[in-house]
């Protein structure tokens, strides 16, 4: 699945293909932001995704073996949830219907009772 497919799986629960590609796109910009800056963004069942050092080190040139050196970088590292692993590696676990990812105890009913509380963040463009 790539970023089109995303959004078309997601689009019929947003009201539609722009709404479902601002939301995609102001989340992946959200992570992006905040592990480039140092931070950790953690979705509790889906994953914690976070920046690793890396120590520079001394490889070795593969035609020649003679020593390289490699210098210290920095990379992106993505951890899956316990209930990711689950669900992955026993694909009936997942419920029949209804949201997967949704926190134990909450409903998609409780969801759709929550936007009209006006706890979700709504993702059109200021004017």
């Amino acid at each position: 699945m790539n970023k089109a497919d995303l959004v078309e799986r997601i689009a019929p629960e947003l009201g539609g293909r722009a709404e479902a590609t601002k939301a995609i796109e102001v989340i992946v910009d959200a992570i992006l932001r905040e592990v480039a800056a140092g931070g950790t963004v953690g979705v509790t069942g889906f994953g914690t995704f976070e920046k690793i050092d890396r120590a520079p080190r001394t490889g070795r040139n593969p035609r020649t073996g003679s020593p390289v050196p490699i210098e210290a970088t920095c990379a992106p590292r993505f951890r899956p949830g316990t209930y990711f692993k689950k669900v992955v590696s026993d694909p009936g676990e997942l419920p029949e219907q209804g949201l997967a990812g949704v926190r134990v105890g909450k409903s998609d009913d409780d969801l759709v009772s929550d936007a009209d509380k006006g706890k979700r963040h709504s993702f059109q463009e200021s004017a």
